[in-house]
């Protein structure tokens, strides 16, 4: 990865590169270069910062001075770089030995260390949530047993439909007539046989009276339905999780914000106290407590850098991504930026639209055909058959033979299996009857407390921000009555303290009323629908 820094005055057009000049990258920078409008000015590259070269980024600074390009550079391995280009020397075997070596350390670096060095995934809101739904594992289960119950509804289908099958056989036979009528029959051979026979034909079965298939087949069909809703509930879970992910990342990163901007606050007090302590208009004691109150804004700063890496890490776990691979927060500049939201937070919208009420209530359907179906089990069935073959001694002596049939299954006596099944069918169909009251009931709760949690954090924001604004004001007026010698810099170190804690109290307040704002989607089924658009 490289850096690519553009600086121009009056005389010169200066390109600064700073990192690895290889490959894209490298690229990158000669699309620069050649984008640029020079009209007369001096071509500068400055490659002090550049740590190694490959083909292409040699080919590039090759071509840069071929265009007449002035090189800056500093260290052995890159003014050697830049003699070899100007033709000033030609390759030395010291030279050669550093470039062989560089190549060979850039071979053996490990796999992982060389996707470290990968360029970063950028993403934003959205993008990480349709990331989340196009790859991660427990929407793709959930795709997988839609499928599945698709191809059990199918199954449910054929057998209400007629089965036909094609049966050819060719057999040889010898029988022992005495084995079959359990005596010796006076002139009558003991055996007979063997001779040939040839089978071939058609044959068909179908249901024509079974209503216990048909509403098995109906429940299979809710059971599609119910399988569906769970892949919608499965997008919408996943969702959630992202989303709060990225929120809680947004959150760390500006508390690393936050965190420095208190740092560099902390420095400049110790600074003044310094100087003033220098001048004789300060005091040691002002200067060692400035320091102390430095190096605990130096602690916090990398306290929140490692939270921010940890909600990093964690939004690429739930993204299915290669753990070597870094991730950015494209969203990080608009946090502080109070979003709209135009959802319908009404109990009515939500049991509408929440998959998690529309798959039981297809249960409910499927298990009610389901019993159905198990008391059907006590009506007769109907059903018909035929065969129509040719059969004989030899293929050229076979003839037609046909036989159809109509069948009646009248159950009499089943032992209580029926009984069973219909008393089992029914105590599900109860279970999920609970179930569903359970699940209108969370629905309620998360709605009701996801408006009130929204509600408050409104306030909270407004509050936060005017708390922000009012303690950035008492943290200048403290340290200009400290540069003027009328207070010590306790006052202005109990200003800091004040503004870290409105800071801290502003990005606490608007990660909640994102939060709260994304747990009112979900509560409403407009999880997929308010992050993707």
């Amino acid at each position: 990865m490289v850096r690519i820094t553009v600086r121009q005055d009056q005389t010169s057009w200066r390109l600064q590169l700073e990192g690895k000049l290889a490959a894209a990258w490298a690229d990158e920078a000669a699309a620069t270069w050649r984008s640029a409008t020079l009209d007369g000015l001096a071509l500068e590259v400055d490659v002090t910062g550049v740590t190694s070269v490959d083909g292409e980024g040699w080919a590039l600074l090759r071509a840069l001075h071929r265009a007449g390009a002035r090189f800056i550079a500093k260290g052995v391995e890159m003014n050697a770089l830049v003699r070899e280009i100007d033709g000033r020397h030609s390759c030395t075997r010291s030279w050669r030995k550093v470039r062989t070596l560089a190549l060979l350390a850039l071979l053996t670096v490990p796999p992982a260390a060389q996707a470290q060095d990968a360029q970063p995934l950028r993403l934003s809101l959205r993008d990480a949530v349709k990331m989340a739904l196009q790859q991660n594992p427990q929407v793709a289960i959930a795709n997988l047993n839609l499928a599945k119950s698709e191809e059990e509804r199918n199954l449910a289908r054929a057998d209400l439909l007629p089965n036909v099958s094609f049966n050819a056989s060719e057999r040889v036979a010898r029988a022992n007539p005495e084995s079959s009528f359990g005596l010796t029959i006076p002139g009558f051979p003991r055996a007979i046989g063997p001779f040939w026979a040839v089978d071939a034909g058609p044959s068909v079965s179908a249901p024509v009276f079974d209503l216990s298939l048909w509403h098995r087949w109906d429940a299979a069909r809710y059971g599609v339905r119910a399988a569906d809703a769970d892949v919608i509930s499965a997008r919408e879970r996943n969702a959630e999780l992202v989303v709060s992910q990225y929120l809680g990342g947004l959150r760390a990163a500006a508390d690393v914000e936050a965190a420095r901007s208190r740092m560099d606050l902390a420095k400049a007090l110790l600074d003044l106290a310094t100087d003033l302590q220098k001048t004789g208009a300060g005091t040691g004691i002002d200067t060692l407590r400035a320091n102390v109150e430095y190096q605990n804004e130096r602690q916090r700063f990398a306290e929140a850098q490692s939270t921010s890496k940890v909600a990093l890490y964690g939004l690429g776990r739930l993204l299915n991504i290669d753990p070597q691979r870094s991730i950015e927060l494209a969203d990080t500049a608009s946090f502080f930026e109070t979003p709209e939201f135009t959802s319908d937070g009404s109990l009515s919208r939500a049991y509408d639209a929440r998959p998690e009420l529309k798959s039981v209530a297809a249960q409910i359907q499927a298990a009610t055909l389901e019993r159905r179906a198990a008391r059907d089990e006590h009506l007769p069935k109907v059903s018909v058959g035929g065969r129509w073959s040719l059969q004989g001694l030899t293929v050229d002596s076979s003839i037609p033979v046909y036989a159809f049939q109509a069948n009646i299954d009248v159950p009499i006596f089943t032992g209580g299996r029926i009984e069973a099944q219909s008393a089992i069918a029914d105590l599900e169909v109860k279970r999920l009857g609970q179930v569903q009251t359970d699940v209108r009931n969370q629905v309620a709760l998360e709605v009701r407390s996801a408006l009130a949690q929204l509600e408050s954090a409104r306030v909270e924001v407004e509050a936060s921000r005017l708390g922000v604004s009012l303690a950035t004001e008492s943290v200048r007026q403290a340290q200009d009555r400290f540069r003027a010698g009328v207070a010590n810099n306790i006052e202005v170190i109990t200003a800091q303290n004040e503004l870290a804690r409105a800071n801290d109290n502003q990005i606490n307040a608007l990660y909640r009323y994102n939060q709260s704002r994304a747990d009112l989607a979900r509560a409403t089924g407009q999880m997929e629908a308010l992050y993707t658009k």
